[in-house]
């Protein structure tokens, strides 16, 4: 199922160094402005050259007027999922549902323990993070007035009440490669969210790697459908063309459009400082990119 026929999103990736605290503020206004869907910031807790994600989110979100915001991704190990879920439904409902959460079972583990934070082995952070979502959605979920009850591992909530809700469901992706994670992925997650420069090889990999969360989906009885996937991806503009997304705006759609129909790609999320940058790929290669894909769909 190379396809898995969403709708395309264009977003952005933007550095959120604490030296220039409102340059991430700016760039993301930028994105709003040029109609791109997503802005996303690294969450990095225990590094003092970046602004906390959290905060920088909120400020953003205030700004701005109709792109949503996330992490890319959010630190699970230095963020208790049941603070964090009432963290990100303040956060949707201020924003009228402009939030969407990404989370990262955690890849620092020294400076996470530096900060305070639990060490775990990658199997400790995939059985973590099953935990957190499972503890976010209980939070969330107002249909009944009992309070949540969870006994995990990892995590214990006896008798928390729940909500608020969210402004509406939020969606949860996950940042992962490893085999169990992107078979997590498929059983409970609604997107995944790689990083094209952390596939060693590229493109080639995404094949295996949607066929694995494909797999886990559907032995969870879920249609595959059901996940976006959501790719970190860089370009450069240029006359020529010099590889994939390295050229003019023309070769980005064709590349573009290749990910989406050939590897069910939804979302893309370019890492960029650049207002130029921003403002071209929302003006000229997002429309030609939905209409490219919409006529090889049609």
């Amino acid at each position: 199922m190379p396809d898995y026929g969403h709708d395309l999103r264009f977003g952005v990736f933007v550095t959120p160094t604490s030296a220039a605290p409102l340059r991430a503020v700016e760039l993301a206004v930028d994105a709003d402005r040029a109609g791109l869907d997503l802005v996303t910031v690294q969450d990095h807790p225990y590094q003092p050259k970046l602004l906390d994600a959290w905060t920088l989110m909120s400020f953003i979100a205030a700004r701005t007027d109709a792109i949503t915001v996330s992490g890319n991704v959010t630190n699970l190990p230095l963020r208790p999922p049941a603070v964090l879920a009432r963290s990100a439904a303040a956060l949707d409902l201020l924003s009228g549902g402009r939030l969407e959460m990404a989370l990262g079972s955690g890849g620092f583990f020294d400076a996470i323990v530096a900060m305070g934070g639990p060490r775990r082995t990658p199997g400790e952070a995939r059985r973590a993070l099953s935990e957190a979502i499972d503890v976010m959605r209980e939070l969330w979920d107002t249909s009944t007035r009992s309070g949540v009850h969870f006994q995990g591992e990892f995590y214990t909530v006896d008798g928390a009440k729940r909500g608020p809700a969210p402004a509406r469901p939020i969606p949860i992706s996950v940042g992962a490669y490893g085999p169990r994670m992107l078979a997590l992925i498929g059983t409970k997650c609604d997107g995944w969210v790689p990083s094209l420069s952390y596939l060693p090889n590229g493109v080639a990999d995404l094949a295996e790697m949607n066929a694995r969360i494909d797999d886990a989906a559907a032995e969870a009885g879920r249609d595959p459908k059901d996940v976006r996937r959501i790719l970190n991806l860089g370009g450069t503009f240029d006359d020529d063309r010099d590889g994939l997304l390295a050229g003019p705006p023309e070769s980005w759609t064709s590349d573009l459009a290749m990910l989406a129909v050939e590897h069910g790609i939804s979302d893309f999320v370019f890492a960029t400082d650049d207002a130029d940058t921003i403002a071209r790929i929302g003006a000229e290669v997002a429309p030609a990119t939905r209409e490219t894909v919409a006529v090889t769909r049609g």
